[in-house]
């Protein structure tokens, strides 16, 4: 059994407490946080040791779970690792780019194991339509929270987008070959809504917009490929998948919906698919996903590479949003 302590009991950090002790691969040893009313809080609430500090948490575990706020993630990632604790860090990775290569040389020089938490990876509605998903080359995403004062210590490109971006980077196979972005601080001193578009060599586009500032939520992402469209509703936990295929004739079926695409060529046939969502936490299947890795020795499902890729690219799209508000 992995021995395994919190970093941060904040509202993530307590989610993340509940749901390691579901999980039988790990020992709750017990937790930091530097907000010692919070910490006594915590202690009470869940009866775990509250350690004094991040250095004697780091020393009594095989495993560091980071749910700190972004600012501190690269400071105790490395704390960690070049004690050679295994790593599971919130996302994103880290604050820029540079700390996030740094984090890479050092895991590999230890050899542990790091996980990022993007978690819509485990979300039951991706991971039921995830085979379908098969070259995409038009992604429109929306990601849209009511405004919460938490998280708006970075930007929403970094809170909100950065998700979907994973989600993207997951399922194109492709390198970038341009980014447009724009955005507008509203309420906070960081962009609170943005739109990106992103292409890339193999000629897919992705659209994304994010915001923290509606009078809604929203999560919803539509894959568009070769005779398939697959939409993803990561908060209601809902996939649908339409297929099509060449028909050589008429099916007897009266009910069959048949697309006449003219003179001279094939018809097809559409499919409707809802594949079978598994009521699960996301976060929990996340923290076993890489109990299992550690355990099992293979690569974690969200590598320590793939949230340096997701951050590289928000970075980009910030860059963007940044230079276009210079112009004005």
């Amino acid at each position: 059994m992995l021995k395994i302590g919190v970093l941060g009991v904040g509202h993530l950090g307590k989610i993340h407490l509940n749901c390691i002790k579901m999980i039988d691969n790990y020992e709750l040893v017990g937790f930091y946080d530097p907000d010692r009313e919070i910490a006594a809080a915590a202690e009470e609430e869940y009866k775990l040791k509250s350690f004094d500090s991040i250095e004697t948490l780091i020393d009594a575990v095989d495993v560091v779970d980071i749910v700190t706020p972004t600012v501190s993630h690269f400071t105790c990632a490395v704390e960690a690792i070049r004690k050679s604790k295994h790593v599971f860090i919130e996302k994103p990775i880290a604050a820029t780019p540079q700390e996030a290569e740094k984090l890479i040389e050092l895991a590999s020089e230890a050899n542990v194991k790091v996980q990022v938490g993007h978690v819509e990876r485990f979300n039951p509605a991706f991971t039921a339509a995830v085979d379908s998903i098969d070259k995409p080359m038009f992604i429109e995403c929306h990601r849209l929270a009511q405004f919460n004062p938490r998280g708006t210590d970075v930007p929403v490109v970094l809170d909100l987008m950065i998700h979907d971006i994973d989600i993207i980077l997951s399922v194109v196979k492709s390198n970038i070959k341009k980014v447009h972005a724009s955005g507008v601080n509203v309420v906070s001193d960081t962009p609170d809504i943005a739109n990106a578009r992103l292409e890339f060599d193999n000629g897919a586009v992705a659209n994304l917009t994010a915001s923290r500032i509606s009078l809604k939520n929203m999560r919803k992402t539509r894959f568009f490929q070769k005779d398939a469209y697959i939409t993803v509703d990561f908060l209601d936990k809902v996939s649908e998948v339409v297929k099509m295929d060449e028909i050589k004739k008429d099916p007897k079926d009266p009910f069959a919906l048949i697309l006449d695409l003219g003179p001279g060529k094939a018809k097809k046939r559409i499919f409707f698919d809802k594949p079978e969502i598994k009521p699960v936490n996301a976060i929990e299947e996340e923290l076993k996903s890489f109990a299992t890795s550690i355990e099992n020795n293979t690569t974690p499902r969200v590598t320590i590479d793939d949230g340096f890729q997701a951050l590289r690219l928000a970075q980009m799209i910030l860059d963007k949003i940044n230079a276009a508000s210079s112009n004005l």
